[in-house]
């Protein structure tokens, strides 16, 4: 078992990894699918981690270091004890190190350790008040998390009731076994749903579900048991002072399911190599077991122990999760199919011959580009080595050479667009259909007219096919020239449904610019960067006059973007100038450009970047110079409005939009149900406003 190698980074690098790896952290919290797999995720933390520590004063607030689940999640029900993750080991030196640095917290050699197995399912919290179920809770951000007591009643070891009428919380995971999870697909399609991708997708999103027309079966497994308010005091004293493993055993006498019923129990050791056998023994079985499994928690079993070695903010000191590699299998590619996106990137995807991998049929995986095949020398006919990113999507990672036959066949690269028959770009790694965007303009154009962009009420996909079939769009710019007459001729477009389009196409045309440059579609940017660009710039005429160096200065664009946008703004050079001619707003609500930089030499060239940042982040405005962050359901004026909205108009007032609350916010703006957001910020003296307070502090840009 090896460390995950953590990559090196620059400032713009960083930024780009903080982004990505709270992108991957929410989605892989809130129904189990992510774009990067465990070992990425884990190297681009470390990454990040090694980065601050050599640069603390550059840490931005939303970093996934130090918090729980990345930073990624929240909740609205307060935990009464902090529902922390665990920090992670990958190597028996790794380990060992964490053992001699828990020895030195706690003063003294532990006594001895429990040892589990890192089930992979979704943390929750029981509370049980007289031995009955009364609130189930997830982890959310290890400080409150989301009710999702409609689950009870559902989980296969999770009882309603205890065994004896005790006032406790249990915690524990719900996730789906093998066979849970079969089931749950068959019962899943037979609905006309999309069969789950994966057992921990299918439970996360499985326990939030309150409207399904079917229910499927999920499994506890508890991992801690602790006392509530209303606890007996003799109870709450002997939870305190127990051992974990003492905790377990109680936990099952009350009713609850552990891992002490399956193959691989809960244990103890004394020694650190008692533990490693254990840890290996363990990862033997993994293949076998009925449920999926991503490492080994390893805690000092003794509760002096524990406090002796106290918490962090993100997690205990007194426990470890030890990481098991992902699970791979070998199977065969059989062809390559190219697949063109909506900004015309000609994608390359690998079928292979079906392969069961932890609980779900493989057929297709990532091949990233065209070099990476070549790099990789991989052929059809190959036997492949496919590993489930993340236990979520799958991806080839080299070919098992050893096992050719000699009929493999190279892999054929198209030498047109596979999708309109156009030149293709092969200027970069990733090859692009010369004709952009406007390959797949209907996927480009129902992109543009979604909900955070354009946000143009009636132009759904379906009409976006209509239009473009007959002739009437062929680019953006199209959508605002059309006539009343047009739309009129079009099959089930009758006079309401034509005005009402017609009204939402005049309503899109102002747009804050921000809006305007993410429908655009530009490449390696979204809702957050096309916001930061178009705040930093103001206007359309001064993005358009940037040159690489200026566009680096947005915060969060590095070397390697800022060329790329640059390059692509002046590709859409034509279709903007249509856009301006038909009168889509181009400027930013509250922004100021940039004031005109004179040359700088020596000290004043190394400033200048923090200089720009510095004019950027304190514009005019309401908000001149604060850090706000939005959180809770938003009422009166406000009720409407998405959270994207909610943080345009933060920066439209001069201030800086935030997700995460920290000792740099100046401002939450707290709805109904706000939780841990309202409560850190509390805890920290920060300003609190209710949505009402808000709204009025904004009332010239609401209107």
């Amino acid at each position: 078992m090896t460390t995950p190698a953590a990559v090196i980074m620059d400032a713009a690098a960083y930024a780009q990894a903080v982004e990505d790896a709270v992108t991957a952290s929410a989605a892989y919290y809130a129904d189990g699918t992510s774009a990067l797999d465990d070992e990425a995720y884990d190297r681009l933390v470390r990454g990040i981690a090694a980065w601050e520590a050599d640069h603390p004063e550059q840490v931005l607030p939303g970093s996934p270091t130090g918090k729980v689940a990345g930073g990624a999640v929240e909740g609205d029900v307060p935990h009464t004890v902090a529902m922390l993750s665990l920090d992670n080991v990958f190597s028996p030196e790794e380990f060992t190190a964490w053992t001699a640095s828990l020895a030195r917290r706690a003063g003294h050699e532990v006594e001895r350790f429990s040892v589990e197995p890192k089930l992979d399912g979704l943390a929750v919290a029981a509370r049980y008040t007289k031995g009955r179920l009364e609130r189930l809770i997830t982890r959310g951000d290890g400080t409150a998390g989301e009710d999702v007591s409609h689950a009870i009643g559902t989980i296969e070891g999770l009882p309603v009731e205890l065994a004896e009428p005790v006032t406790v919380e249990v915690r524990g995971e719900v996730l789906m076994t093998t066979a849970q999870f079969e089931h749950a697909n068959e019962v899943r399609t037979a609905h006309g749903g999309q069969p789950f991708a994966n057992p921990r997708g299918a439970s996360a999103g499985s326990l939030r579900a309150r409207e399904r027309a079917y229910t499927v079966a999920m499994t506890f497994f508890g991992y801690g048991l602790l006392p509530l308010p209303g606890t007996d005091t003799a109870l709450a004293t002997r939870l305190a002072d127990e051992a974990h493993s003492e905790l377990m055993a109680r936990a099952a006498a009350y009713g609850i399911n552990t891992t002490a019923t399956t193959a691989v129990p809960g244990s103890t050791a004394g020694t650190v190599t008692e533990v490693l056998d254990r840890v290996r023994e363990i990862a033997a079985l993994r293949a076998e077991l009925p449920f999926g499994i991503d490492g080994i928690v390893i805690k000092a079993d003794l509760a002096a122990d524990q406090r002796a070695a106290g918490s962090g903010s993100r997690a205990p000191r007194w426990a470890i999760a030890y990481k098991l590699p992902a699970v791979e299998k070998i199977t065969r590619l059989l062809e390559v199919e190219w697949n063109v996106g909506r900004t015309g990137i000609i994608a390359p995807r690998a079928v292979l011959e079906p392969v069961e991998i932890d609980g779900a049929t493989i057929t297709y995986a990532t091949l990233h580009n065209p070099a990476d095949i070549t790099r990789r020398d991989l052929r059809l006919g190959d036997r492949v080595m496919v590993h489930r990113a993340g236990d979520v999507i799958p991806r080839v990672e080299a070919p098992v050479a050893h096992l050719r036959t000699g009929e493999e066949q190279p892999i054929v690269f198209p030498a047109v667009c596979p999708r309109c028959g156009a030149g293709i770009d092969t200027g970069e790694q990733r090859w692009r259909c010369e004709n952009g965007r406007n390959c797949h303009l209907v996927a480009a154009l129902s992109y543009a007219a979604g909900r955070d962009q354009l946000d143009i009420e009636g132009l759904g996909h379906t009409r976006v096919v209509q239009l473009v079939d007959a002739g009437l769009v062929t680019d953006l710019a199209d959508l605002f020239s059309l006539t009343r007459e047009q739309l009129l001729g079009l099959e089930r477009m009758g006079e309401t449904s034509t005005d009402n389009l017609l009204a939402a196409l005049e309503t899109a045309k102002g747009r804050p610019l921000a809006r305007v440059l993410c429908a655009l579609g530009i490449r390696g940017t979204g809702r957050s960067m096309s916001r930061r660009i178009a705040r930093h710039f103001a206007t359309m005429d001064h993005i358009r006059a940037a040159d690489a160096e200026a566009m680096r200065r947005v915060e969060g664009i590095g070397t390697e973007k800022a060329p790329s946008i640059v390059a692509e703004l002046a590709e859409l050079a034509p279709l903007i100038d249509r856009l301006v001619a038909a009168g889509v707003n181009m400027t930013e609500p509250g922004a100021t450009p940039p004031a005109p930089e004179e040359p700088a030499t020596g000290e004043q060239a190394e400033d200048t970047r923090g200089g720009a940042e510095a004019a950027e982040e304190s514009p005019g405005g309401p908000l001149a110079g604060m850090t706000v962050v939005v959180t809770g359901a938003m009422t009166g004026r406000l009720e409407k409005l998405s959270r994207n909205r909610m943080n345009e108009l933060v920066e439209q007032a001069g201030g800086r939009s935030s997700s995460s609350v920290s000792r740099k916010t100046t401002l939450v703006v707290a709805g109904e149900g706000a939780g841990s957001k309202r409560a850190k910020a509390e805890s920290l003296g920060i300003r609190l406003a209710t949505p009402e307070e808000f709204a009025a502090l904004l009332a010239d840009h609401l209107d």
